[in-house]
């Protein structure tokens, strides 16, 4: 099997890994805005869902149309922080039980999460978001798209950062 091939599996079982996030996401959004929640930060939210989906969908067309070489040393290594990556996503999704979702939602009342990885970092999740944006595309040096993600995923952390901490300082 090309390498090509092997990083298009790689990158539909990403977004599959995406998929299975915004059910969760769905659910637990219907049911912190049934208990009184208040979303915070929509203007940003059609940009983070295409830049996202950019990210997979423009990894895949460099691979195709550009075929750069594979560097075996780096690819093992983006492959590593790419699995550390979901690994973080997924202790965060697991630490925030219900809170947890990909929009800003904030229920009146309920307490701030301080362990699990939050005990050490205000976002955590967000370290694994960029780490995974950086590293996917690189498992096969696809390094246009990681570059165009992480420049551009930087402007969005600062608004989603900015947002999250007004919106979570109203728990405190």
């Amino acid at each position: 099997m090309s390498g090509g091939v092997l990083f298009t599996v790689l990158v539909l079982a990403v977004g599959l890994e995406r998929v299975a996030e915004l059910l969760v996401s769905h659910r637990n959004a219907v049911r912190s805005l049934a208990q009184g929640g208040v979303e915070a930060g929509r203007g940003h939210y059609p940009f983070m869902v295409v830049l996202h989906t950019g990210l997979l969908v423009g990894a895949l067309v460099e691979v195709w149309v550009r075929r750069p070489d594979i560097v075996p040393v780096l690819a093992w290594a983006m492959l590593t922080l790419v699995a550390a990556s979901q690994a973080l996503r997924w202790w965060c999704v697991a630490t925030l039980g219900r809170q947890w979702n990909t929009r800003v939602i904030v229920v009146p009342g309920a307490a701030r999460v301080t362990c699990g990885p939050y005990r050490r970092l205000p976002h955590p999740n967000y370290l694994a978001v960029v780490v995974e944006g950086l590293a996917l595309p690189l498992v096969h040096s696809a390094w246009v798209t990681a570059v165009v993600f992480t420049v551009l995923n930087g402007f969005l952390l600062a608004t989603r950062v900015r947002v999250e901490n007004t919106a979570l300082a109203r728990l405190a």
